[in-house]
C-alpha cells in the first residue's frame, strides 16, 4: 500500500518551503502529484524520480526532461 504525502509533507521530504511547492505546481515545474478529492497529494517514488532528474555533474549541464 502506497502512502501519499501532503504538501507540507512532501516539502519537508524534499526539504523545501511547502509555498516552493504551491509555485511549481502552478508553473510545472515541480514533482508529478495528484489531485484527490480536490486535495493535492504526492507519492514519495515520484518525490525520488524528482530528485534523481535533479542530478547534475556541472552548473553547466542541462536539466533532463521529465515525463509526466
Amino acid at each position: 500500500m502506497c502512502r501519499f504525502l501532503r504538501t507540507q509533507q512532501a516539502a519537508e521530504y524534499l526539504d523545501l518551503s511547502p509555498r516552493t511547492l504551491e509555485c511549481w505546481r502552478t508553473s510545472g515545474n515541480g514533482p508529478t502529484f495528484r489531485k484527490i478529492g480536490g486535495s493535492v497529494r504526492y507519492l514519495p517514488a515520484d518525490l525520488d524520480q524528482f530528485i534523481e532528474a535533479a542530478r547534475r555533474t556541472s552548473t553547466a549541464q542541462p536539466a533532463e526532461v521529465v515525463a509526466r
